[in-house]
């Protein structure tokens, strides 16, 4: 059978989509404007359904507002504000999801001008294609990787805007379970939202199974065949491999069913999806699946008539988003009981509340700041719930500093029983001491009120501890649960160097003679043991960032007091900070010719700032917070301040000055493990010997990722083997392959996929590749009874499987040993390598134009179905001859241009190929195997100058074809059969009906051919 993505991802994944009520489309027949990919036929029928009120004149004004909306550069914000709106037209019923129409239909081509790109899978919502589904063959090279990056290519290509605004959802999967040693995600099955840069995936984990036991309908048999005609895959209806990827627990269905069943995909559209608004733009977020899970747990809790809870997610897990995704659910779940929710969120820190404040108003919330008690007293006895004029969702941020030690109660006995108060309380594990008066102040302030405790490290202490505050817990997300999904870094410590050690300790030495053993606090600010400090601190993060290639990285040191941070900022304000006159003395200087140079200089460490609470005023702090966050600042010297709640992704090195106790050191380490860019680890240099510390708290959290490469694979062959001998190596094949089922090569896929061993994994390509080699000695032996001990063909596709998943291994293990071999090669190439490279900023320009050329030819050819073409052959042997030359970082300004030049006109030819390609294949149903026969005889000695009768001709065997393995796909195991049946029918159709004049050697050439395309399609085999 063909054993490829279609078969074995695809076509499952369809019927798995039509088993949750998804009406498969033939794209045949089907009415759709290609500007925007909406079938219009099914949109007007949609809509008219939902808005009997409407005309088709209403209609057709309608969907021009729709897609003209499509038009902004706003990441389809106003489109997502159109669909989901149900005050007004709707465009898809959310209250009664099963109103609307459903279908998905597969290679929807998305096409601008002259680009385009067709995903796998298309899920229409009432005509509007909002999901998308991109599938590969398990241990694909580069696994989900490469879809990854062809994705990002594609969406930041403007002519696809209309395409990414209208996407919400997006699947990729290549079939096979997560890598439970690896948060590369080169294997699995993830989810995104659109992007105009490179999407981020997510990983899924279903927690709620019971959810599907009965979701699933029954397809029956016409069904299904309907669907395989229609993809030209009718042989592969009976084969087990087949069968065995229409389990319903593949990964790629498993997906399918935890976002795209009809409920879950109706809340996925309707609340987990957030447009935020930040420095560099707007970016569209889709709820995590803990949020996800967490909201569920919240409305179950509710349901059971509990008031109060903990989740616990760790830190960096996005617990504000997760309130503002609950505020979204809260509204409608509480609007459908005839209650007006008010929501609060409560923190106890000024620098919290405005932070917190801003990431609700980036999200499009209303924010209400209440910082002192009477503000507060007053808000809660208002039976107003919201405070602005638009009717905008709306949440109270409080800050609890100003008035939790107040004795007096805020007592409300004015109840509005239609107002239902929800208080979020942050970082439950700190402040809320039951014998202050806070606690007691929220109870009396609405005895009726939900209280949902967020916590990322639970206080679990002697006196009191957070669940006995806060009742049990609703939902918890631990922080190894977090490095696996990717949401957060490790972490990594790193001790200082023993000569500044030594310097250090000879600094102490003679403050302490100066100062005759003074105060710790003293010394440790004394100019003589801060200036050795900073030098390192300064030294050491300007290596990082060579190291890590990435100037954009900050730095923040922890200090042992608010001395020691004025004096760090003082001595660097004077050393290392650029003045005026210094900024014009460079402005005046040479600019470094080599690209080394400029990237030493860029790595410079020239600008800082101290945040301490009694230097500047509030909004300086904010300011200078915000400026560090938007790359401006490279280091803060902090005391006390930003330990906690302080968020900013490009902050990966952390200087630790002074012992920090108990959650507090969780807390202010994991400032360093928010994801950035393709970084695998925060970095923690120690000054103040944590380690005891930590270790008492979580040593498990500095586990350190590293692998060692396995031995090089060894080939070996001997053409001259014995019938003894090859009996022997039979018996070894048998007995490395035995713990595997070799009769189904999904399960065996499957079988070795769960191996990260790889010298396991040489062990039984080793085997299967051996096996292929005697096959080949025994057909020149002329032993052919001894092909009867094993199943030889059904080998060769085991081999291809099993040599794919080792691939996939040493990739995956040259990408985590790069995490530590990259930054040692950065540093010894520095001067050696890119001193010597120097390239300007037009030739930079060049080389990405190069690049983007090379790479759209490269997947213009690569995307090819019929590689034997005679003019691919010859523009495929041109893009070789041209980079065969030499390597890209030697070629000229010049020859890049000669090179982008000939690069247009192969990419132009292929793109002329490729679109009378589409054109024959679109004759023959879209069939390959047909439209590689049609210009296979056509290209040498043709039968007949009509490509018409040749075109009838083929068309009415194909028919003949699938009838006949439709009716026996069995049949496809015997060749010998095969080549007898299709002869006959050869004859019938090009002899007798078509009168097309065949003597015995043509009709062998043509039955070798059609054959020959089966066999390979039914064997998987590629077919150049």
């Amino acid at each position: 059978m063909a054993f490829n993505e279609d078969s074995r991802v695809k076509i499952p994944a369809i019927l798995h989509l039509m088993r949750l009520g998804y009406d498969y489309l033939s794209l045949a027949n089907a009415v759709r404007d290609e500007s925007t990919n909406i079938f219009t036929a099914i949109f007007r029928e949609s809509v008219l359904r939902l808005n009997s009120n409407l005309s088709d004149a209403d209609i057709s004004r309608i969907y021009l507002e729709l897609a003209l909306s499509l038009e902004n550069e706003d990441l389809g914000k106003a489109f997502y504000e159109k669909i989901t709106d149900q005050s007004s037209i709707r465009f898809i019923d959310f209250e009664n999801f099963e109103n609307n129409s459903f279908h998905v239909v597969t290679e929807l081509t998305y096409k601008k001008d002259d680009e385009e790109f067709r995903p796998d899978i298309t899920i229409l919502i009432n005509g509007l294609p909002l999901v998308f589904i991109e599938v590969k063959k398990p241990n694909n090279l580069d696994g989900i990787q490469a879809e990854h990056n062809r994705i990002e290519s594609r969406f930041k290509n403007k002519k696809f805007r209309h395409f990414v605004n209208m996407t919400q959802l997006m699947l990729f999967s290549n079939n096979m379970e997560y890598d439970k040693e690896s948060t590369l995600m080169l294997q699995g099955a993830f989810y995104a939202t659109a992007s105009y840069s490179k999407p981020s995936f997510n990983f899924f984990r279903e927690e709620l199974q019971e959810e599907f036991t009965a979701v699933l309908a029954d397809l029956d048999d016409a069904t299904e065949t309907l669907v395989l005609k229609d993809n030209n895959l009718v042989g592969i209806k009976n084969a087990s491999e087949f069968i065995t990827n229409k389990n319903p627990n593949t990964p790629t269905n498993r997906i399918c069913t935890s976002l795209l069943q009809k409920e879950r995909l109706r809340f996925m559209l309707q609340y987990g999806i957030a447009y935020v608004k930040g420095s560099k733009g707007l970016q569209k977020h889709i709820m995590r699946y803990p949020q996800l899970f967490a909201t569920k747990a919240i409305e179950s809790k509710l349901e059971q008539g509990v008031k109060k809870g903990i989740i616990w997610h760790t830190q960096g897990s996005g617990k504000t988003a997760l309130a503002f995704y609950n505020v979204k659910y809260l509204t409608d779940y509480y609007r459908k009981k005839n209650i007006v929710p008010k929501f609060y969120f409560i923190v106890d820190r000024i620098d919290l509340l405005i932070q917190s404040a801003k990431e609700f108003k980036s999200r499009g919330l209303t924010v209400h700041e209440i910082s002192s008690r009477d503000a507060f007293a007053k808000d809660i006895k208002a039976t107003s719930v919201i405070h602005n004029h638009s009717g905008k969702a709306e949440i109270t941020v409080v800050n609890i500093q100003k008035f939790q030690d107040d004795p007096d109660v805020v007592r409300n006995t004015d109840y509005n029983l239609n107002i239902q108060r929800i208080y979020f309380l942050d970082e439950v594990h700190r402040s809320y001491n039951p014998k202050g008066s806070f606690l007691a102040n929220l109870n009396e302030s609405d005895s009726n009120a939900i209280k949902i405790g967020l916590t990322g490290t639970p206080l679990l202490g002697t006196d009191y501890n957070s669940k006995s505050l806060f009742g049990g817990y609703i939902h918890k997300y631990y922080y190894n649960s977090s490095i696996a999904d990717g949401y957060t870094l490790r972490l990594i410590r790193e001790e200082i160097e023993t000569n500044y050690r030594l310097t250090l300790k000879e600094a102490l030495e003679e403050i302490d003679i100066l100062k005759g053993n003074g105060d710790k606090k003293l010394v440790y600010a004394h100019p003589k043991f801060v200036e050795p400090m900073l030098d390192y601190i300064v030294q050491d993060f300007e290596k990082a960032r060579i190291t890590m290639n990435d100037n954009s990285i900050g730095g923040m040191v922890v200090c042992d007091s608010s001395e020691q941070a004025k004096m760090l900022y003082e001595i660097f304000q004077d050393k290392y900070a650029i003045n005026a006159f210094a900024t014009d003395l460079l402005m005046a200087a040479e600019p470094p010719t080599g690209y080394g140079a400029k990237k030493k200089l860029e790595s410079k460490v020239n600008t800082a700032a101290v945040i301490l609470h009694d230097i500047g005023t509030k909004i300086d702090r904010k300011d200078q917070v915000e400026q560090f966050k938007d790359g401006n600042i490279d280091l803060l010297f902090v005391y006390n301040m930003l330990l906690t709640g302080f968020d900013a992704p490009r902050l990966k090195k952390l200087y630790i000055g002074r012992v920090i106790k108990s959650h507090n050191l969780l807390q202010t380490l994991t400032r360093v493990n928010r994801t950035y860019k393709d970084f695998k680890y925060g970095y923690v240099v120690d000054f103040a010997d944590i380690q005891k510390e930590f270790d008492k708290t979580n040593q498990d959290y500095f586990n350190e990722l590293q692998s060692e490469l396995g031995d090089e694979m060894e080939h070996y062959s001997d053409l001259f083997k014995s019938k003894e001998e090859i009996n022997a190596e039979i018996q070894v094949i048998k007995e490395v392959l035995f713990p595997f089922d070799i009769q189904n090569s999904e399960i065996f896929s499957q079988q070795i996929t769960q191996i990260q061993d790889r010298g396991v994994m040489l062990q039984i390509t080793k085997a299967l590749n051996n096996a292929k080699n005697l096959y080949n000695l025994i057909r020149l032996s002329g032993n052919y009874e001894m092909l009867a001990e094993m199943d030889f063909h059904k080998l060769t596709v085991l081999s291809r499987e099993a040599n794919n998943h080792l691939a996939l291994i040493n990739t995956k293990e040259a990408l985590e040993s790069n995490v530590d071999t990259s930054n040692l090669l950065n540093i010894a190439l520095e001067d050696v390598l890119f001193a010597f490279v120097k390239i300007k900023e037009e030739e930079m320009v060049l080389a990405d134009q190069l690049k983007t050329t090379l790479q759209k030819t490269r997947e213009m050819l690569g995307g090819n179905f019929d590689q034997k073409d005679p003019t691919f052959i010859s523009l495929k042997e041109e893009l070789e001859r041209l980079f065969k030359k030499k390597n890209l970082s030697e070629v000229s300004k010049e020859e890049m241009e000669a090179n982008i030049k000939a690069l247009e006109q192969i990419y132009t030819q292929a793109k002329e190929l490729e679109r009378k390609n589409l054109l024959l294949r679109a004759k023959y149903d879209n069939d390959e195997k047909y439209a590689r026969m049609h210009k296979r005889l056509m290209e040498k000695d043709p039968l007949t100058d009509s490509e018409t009768k040749l075109f009838e001709a083929l068309q009415g065997l194909k028919k003949e074809v699938d009838l006949q393995i439709l009716q026996n796909s069995k049949m496809l195991e015997n060749e010998s059969f095969v080549d007898k049946m299709m002869m006959r029918l050869v004859i019938d159709q090009f002899k007798n009906k078509q009168n097309i004049q065949l003597d015995t050697v043509a009709a062998k050439r043509i039955n070798g051919i059609i054959v020959k395309e089966y066999m390979n399609e039914f064997y998987g085999r590629n077919t150049y």
